[in-house]
């Protein structure tokens, strides 16, 4: 998939914009990874700069929903496990939040990298306040699947192809992994998948439930803006509240799920969009959604 004019535009003199494109158009934040060479595995550099801008995204009124999708044949082959220290980082020896850089591991530098680094990217994704949209134009590999998985809704091209590759490098799935996918297709699904590390196609995908919707590969831009808009007209907060319940039913019993929803529908009630919702109703017309 190639970038829209507007994602196009979205550089500056960050080297690490170029290879994190980003722009709003008609309220829906684009977020592009465009290191196609390597079929978009991501760099420290870039991690950050993707929970940066789902931090703004969630913080940003002009932003009603978002947009994560790549250049290239490939969505993301996970984390570049051939990067160096993020740019202008620290030499030999010494440690930050997330990285493992050149000099003497010692124990407890796995876990810190794992949990603030790929942790963190699907943390932010899952705690946007805004609707999150993946358009997978091409392989989604370790990270680059959990990624994908992380968002509300999932579009691919029907070259697309998911793959839990870690088990192929002779690790355990991180970036959130068997958190994710048990939640998604059940524990039987999501051990064959991690424990074989089998390509699973676009098709196969949306069989399992991993995937909303497969379109080809030259209608998924069209497909994704299609989608991205029209959450983007709709009532934001309510949408947002909707997303925290759901990601939450999982980890509760009834009476906390039923008192987390008549808590969100409270405060839900307060926002001008609900009272435009209703008056819209009673008035039998269209209603008018401002995202406030």
């Amino acid at each position: 998939m190639t970038s829209s004019p507007e994602t196009s535009a979205a550089k500056s003199a960050d080297p690490v914009d170029s290879l994190v494109l980003h722009a709003t158009d008609n309220h829906v934040a684009w977020i592009t990874l465009n290191r196609p060479e390597a079929l978009n595995a991501i760099t420290p550099d870039q991690r950050e700069r993707l929970i940066q801008h789902l931090s703004h995204a969630s913080c940003d009124p002009g932003v009603r929903a978002v947009v994560i999708t790549a250049t290239g044949r490939g969505f993301c082959a996970g984390a570049d496990l051939r990067g160096g220290p993020p740019t202008g980082g620290p030499q030999a020896g010494e440690r930050v939040a997330g990285e493992q850089v050149a000099g003497e591991r010692v124990a407890g530098d796995v876990a810190r990298m794992i949990r603030l680094g790929a942790q963190r990217l699907i943390g932010a994704v899952l705690d946007c306040e805004k609707p999150v949209i993946a358009a997978v134009n091409g392989t989604a590999a370790g990270l680059g699947a959990h990624l994908a998985l992380a968002c509300d809704l999932v579009l691919a091209a029907d070259s697309a192809k998911f793959i839990e590759v870690f088990v192929r490098r002779g690790l355990v799935p991180d970036g959130g992994g068997a958190y994710l996918l048990p939640r998604l297709i059940g524990p039987q699904r999501a051990k064959e998948l991690m424990f074989f590390g089998d390509a699973l196609t676009a098709a196969d995908a949306a069989r399992l439930g991993l995937v909303n919707r497969v379109v080809p590969a030259d209608d998924l831009e069209k497909t994704a803006r299609d989608w991205a808009e029209r959450l983007a007209t709709g009532p934001t907060r309510a949408l947002a509240l909707t997303k925290q319940l759901v990601n939450a039913s999982l980890d509760t019993d009834r009476t906390t799920a039923f008192a987390a929803e008549a808590a969100a529908q409270e405060i839900n009630m307060t926002t001008t969009d609900a009272n435009e919702g209703v008056a819209a109703f009673t008035e039998r017309r269209t209603p008018l959604y401002r995202g406030r």
